[in-house]
């Protein structure tokens, strides 16, 4: 009997709600589908719920088997606490990546409080470009990673945290600098100074159908250096909102037509420890809650 069928089983049982249940468990509502069906298969094609409407309820055998469900899972948590207690001043480690300029203020205070509440947590951070987050992923060398892209591999999860406004940060002289507000078309031209890793594979796809950038001045790994060289004079950056602060001759400008939308992204189905599962499940809720 699969583990993650009974778990997936009992939260759906206690909501009666396909894509509360998904949203809960950190799956998409397909596989929550799929393994109830499997789930109810492997019963000799027992149904446990039955449709009201748009909605779902248990059968009188999904209620049997609820009971008997959440008392297992009871027990198999209490072992598992007791085996835990042994070691309970072990460390965890919650490996987490980002693709650069992710690490927002709201993000970083979410880390501080979670480690606040759970002594033993620490956390390993590791920022670099998309593909290679997305591959550390894929790969187990880290349990989540916020990224600003969905990728089409089926075997990942993107939960959806904000979506953040960018800003052309540019110097003080130049023509722009008075504008409300300006298109990306309208500073492709300048010198660009981009980032290392950041966004670049968005922008790629955003300055498609407008005059590329004629050249890159400079490539940096933060955006306070970013802006620290626009106040010099080298040219624009493109940053996110969280760093458009008035600084000595710079004005950062908001973009019309470009957006940054964050996703934390896991492995489906994958077992995590449950500590690291629930930093996920209380980052995501504290981001879309802002």
């Amino acid at each position: 009997m699969n583990y993650n069928y009974l778990r997936y089983f009992s939260v759906l049982a206690q909501v009666e709600h396909y894509t509360l249940a998904a949203e809960q468990l950190g799956i998409s509502q397909p596989s929550l589908s799929s393994a109830i069906r499997n789930l109810e298969k492997e019963l000799g094609g027992v149904q446990l719920f039955e449709k009201v409407g748009r909605n779902i309820r248990l059968t009188e055998e999904g209620r049997y088997y609820q009971k008997k469900v959440d008392e297992a899972l009871d027990q198999l948590n209490a072992a598992a606490q007791t085996i835990m207690a042994g070691k309970e001043n072990a460390p965890v480690v919650i490996r987490l990546g980002f693709v650069s300029g992710a690490m927002t203020p709201k993000i970083a205070q979410e880390i501080a409080e979670y480690t606040r509440q759970n002594r033993r947590v620490r956390f390993q951070l590791v920022e670099s470009s998309y593909q290679e987050i997305i591959n550390m992923v894929r790969q187990d060398r880290l349990d989540m990673a916020v990224v600003d892209e969905q990728d089409t591999d089926r075997s990942l999860y993107f939960r959806r945290l904000c979506q953040r406004e960018l800003y052309a940060a540019m110097p003080l002289s130049h023509p722009l600098a008075d504008s409300d507000a300006v298109e990306y078309s309208a500073i492709a031209q300048d010198p660009q100074i981009t980032f290392n890793y950041d966004m670049s594979h968005s922008f790629e796809q955003w300055a498609a159908g407008t005059q590329q950038a004629k050249y890159t001045v400079c490539t940096v790994n933060t955006a306070q250096a970013a802006m620290a060289l626009v106040a010099a004079g080298m040219g624009v950056a493109l940053v996110p909102e969280e760093y458009a602060k008035p600084q000595r001759n710079v004005i950062c400008v908001p973009l019309e037509d470009r957006r940054q939308i964050l996703y934390l992204c896991s492995v489906r189905d994958r077992w995590i420890d449950p500590i690291i599962w629930r930093f996920g499940q209380q980052l995501t809720l504290a981001i879309r809650q802002m």
